[in-house]
């Protein structure tokens, strides 16, 4: 789904991996962060994808830097970033952006 932004300015995290073969938890801890992402005060939004090759790309939308800093320090959030690195990725780079302008178009049915 793409995710529903107020108008700019606001920020955008883009978390891309690459995925080890290890897969102990992993639907279960991603589905969690989601979850609790969708409860900090600040989150926008989230739009993610991952190709069979493992390569996946997740864009979280923030209302400010603080926002974005309240959750990389977040102890669940920490725990699972940990894990993360020893087990189900191979790499990842994260991004943070201030989105200054936005453009959409799509049929009222496909925009969430």
């Amino acid at each position: 789904m793409i995710a529903h932004t107020p108008a700019p300015p606001y920020y955008a995290v883009i978390f891309s991996s690459l995925r080890t073969e290890a897969d102990p938890g992993y639907t279960a801890a991603a589905e969690r962060m989601l979850e609790l992402a969708r409860e900090q005060p600040g989150f926008l939004g989230v739009e993610s994808a991952r190709g069979a090759d493992g390569l996946g790309i997740t864009v979280s939308y923030w209302a400010s830097e603080a926002a974005i800093l309240a959750w990389k320090e977040h102890a669940e959030h920490r725990e699972i970033r940990a894990q993360g690195r020893s087990t189900w990725y191979a790499a990842f780079h994260t991004r943070v952006c201030k989105v200054e302008r936005a453009y959409s178009f799509g049929r009222t049915s496909t925009l969430n």
